[in-house]
């Protein structure tokens, strides 16, 4: 007993590094990307027990394990009728190509191909710039609504925004209309008095994968990342406001809180019914059960614009990485330009190369970031990547006005994209994300005014200039980066 005393140490130090040899087996044979594998390892052996948290809580893979039972929803009558009305037919694909300049036929047949989601005519898109304007707007739509609000949110908080929201949602919930709210459980922040004032009035209402031990390892990790809301099936909103004051830029805010810069759209059109049909994914994930998918989720819905839009959501759930797939095609069949906001770039391998190489063939590639950012290690970590891309001729600019949150990019005055999805590893990976795809060259106008608009509260990097920052931040960026493929 007492050589197990004395020796108690060695004997958790062997203990220890018998587990990690057996994760470590794990994860190779899992054949996951080698750099991200080599990143795991690095941690496991370098960093005793810290290595193993990061591992357990931040580095688990739900793609192959299969989390959802997508059938249920996809198989069901009502969707599959309405997506077998949308879908294009082969033939039909190749008769638009007369009308989708520079290859962006390639990404629609993409999205159909990975998704099976239908590439929809006819909707209505209007642009949101910040939260007042999106607030405004989607406060106006549910005091409209007349049979059903879902909601879907990363970060849902009772504070004074979040307030105002759950006063209208009750009030439309006595008058009769259906609402359900799917919340993630890690990001959101809702106090127990407005929960139970939502559930007293009837309202549906949900959380994200809750993280509970024993079950807090693998949760912890995937995300709810979306900001969706859906109004009778009729409209629906996507973007980067989450319902927060942080988001939103109050008159008589404190001068010391940031300024927020963000985008959402709002769609009427066919282009909501693939956003109700995600929102439906999910809630039968969290609630256990089958809702009921009636005709009122799926109206029937007349031209409202001239806008052709694709729905592309992905996450552990999704065979592909569809829109990091969505993305790159983007990028790599631009002709012209692609111009990025972002809030973090940290990109995988094949979206920096994808830039990179596209800008030394000459198009013009210009990517927005925040100056400072409300991640430290995200900062440190993006800013490694900087001089790879001014060295291949890619501008970049710092938003310097305060936290530039949009996730936009527009391409070649033909193709946007406006969702929720980060130019980084967890949005492609890990969380669950949603963008819309809209091929409209008026609204690429639009996104391309609202881009050289920011520019104006933008500096410029310079090549040699970056090149000369102090050793030390050079110091921050690549310990930063050691640690990307898992942020």
């Amino acid at each position: 007993m007492s050589f197990i005393q004395d020796n108690i140490w060695w004997f958790l130090l062997v203990f220890y590094y018998l587990i990690v040899f057996i994760t470590a087996g794990y994860e190779i044979m899992h054949n996951r990307e080698p750099v991200k594998t080599i990143s795991l390892l690095f941690a496991l052996v370098v960093l005793p027990v810290i290595g193993l948290i990061i591992y357990y809580f931040f580095a688990q893979e739900y793609r192959k394990d299969k989390i959802f039972n997508r059938k249920k929803v996809y198989d069901h009558q009502m969707i599959k009728k309405w997506e077998d009305l949308l879908m294009l037919e082969d033939r039909d694909l190749q008769h638009l190509e007369n009308f989708f300049v520079d290859d962006k036929i390639k990404l629609v047949r993409l999205l159909q191909n990975n998704q099976t989601k239908p590439f929809t005519f006819g909707n209505k898109v209007d642009i949101l710039i910040n939260a007042e304007k999106k607030f405004e707007t989607l406060f106006a739509d549910l005091r409209r609504a007349e049979k059903h609000i879902h909601l879907e949110y990363y970060i849902f908080k009772s504070d004074k925004i979040g307030s105002r929201l759950i006063e209208i949602l009750c009030d439309k919930a006595e008058e009769g209309v259906e609402i359900r709210i799917s919340y993630d459980y890690v990001g959101s922040s809702i106090s127990s008095k407005a929960l139970k004032q939502m559930q007293s009035c009837g309202i549906e209402i949900f959380p994200f994968m809750p993280v509970w031990f024993p079950n807090l390892t693998r949760k912890l990790n995937y995300r709810d990342h979306r900001k969706i809301v859906i109004i009778d099936g009729r409209i629906g909103f996507i973007g980067g406001v989450n319902i927060s004051d942080e988001y939103v830029n109050y008159k008589d805010q404190d001068p010391s809180k940031m300024f927020w810069r963000d985008t959402h759209v709002r769609i009427e059109g066919h282009g909501v019914k693939s956003i109700q049909a995600q929102f439906l994914l999910n809630f039968n994930f969290i609630t256990n059960r089958e809702i009921e998918i009636k005709d009122d989720f799926f109206p029937v819905i007349e031209t409202v614009g001239k806008s052709a839009i694709q729905i592309a959501a992905s996450g552990p759930d999704t065979d592909w990485q569809n829109i990091m797939e969505a993305i790159f095609t983007a990028i790599n069949t631009a002709e012209e330009y692609v111009y990025i906001t972002t809030p973090y770039f940290i990109p995988n391998n094949e979206i920096l190369t994808a830039l990179c190489t596209a800008s030394r063939i000459g198009t013009e590639i210009k990517i927005i970031i925040p100056e400072i950012g409300d991640s430290v290690v995200a900062r440190h970590a993006t800013n490694s990547y900087i001089e790879k891309l001014l060295e291949s001729g890619v501008q970049v600019f710092h938003y310097c006005k305060g936290m530039v949150h949009a996730k936009t990019m527009v391409v070649d005055g033909v193709l946007s994209t406006i969702g929720t999805c980060n130019l980084d590893n967890r949005s492609f990976d890990i969380n669950f994300e949603i963008n819309a795809f809209i091929y409209d060259k008026y609204i690429a106008q639009e996104m391309l005014d609202i881009f050289n608009t920011d520019l104006l509260e933008c500096e410029e990097l310079n090549l040699e200039d970056w090149r000369n920052r102090p050793y030390s931040e050079k110091i921050k960026e690549s310990l930063s980066r050691l640690w990307a493929p898992l942020l």
